[in-house]
């Protein structure tokens, strides 16, 4: 049995949660201690279980009055597949201009998720 540590990031509480493990693939979760609501009692499940993170990049940008575009996901996507999709997003060189919103990319590394601008760049005089 393996005793994991968690600081809850889903609201203010920040409840100090305790998950007990049995060491098996997939692992097991026998029992989750501290959380104040339903709520870090299912994250906990999920970062042991299928941990996902949400990511901010930047992309060149031609023809624009910067040579970036901040980008990000639009949605989770899992941690084991950040490498492959910051990957994708080096090879993305998009023409100004760029609106907040716009996809850059999409489903990269076969992930459910499109990457998105979130500073417009303006086209150079």
């Amino acid at each position: 049995m393996i005793r994991m540590e968690y600081t809850c990031v889903l609201c203010p509480n920040g409840c100090p949660l305790v998950a007990y493990v049995d060491d098996k693939e997939p692992p097991e979760i026998t029992r989750i201690e501290g959380s104040v609501c339903p709520k870090g009692d299912d994250w906990v499940r999920q970062e042991i279980l299928n941990p996902m993170r949400t990511i901010s990049s930047s992309v060149r940008v031609q023809g624009g009055d910067s040579i970036l575009a901040s980008v990000r996901t639009d949605r989770a996507i899992p941690l084991a597949k950040i490498m492959d999709v910051m990957e994708e997003i080096k090879q993305v060189v998009v023409d100004a201009p760029l609106e907040i919103g716009a996809v850059v990319l999409s489903r990269p590394a076969g992930c459910d998720t499109d990457i998105i601008v979130t500073r417009s760049v303006r086209k150079s005089a």
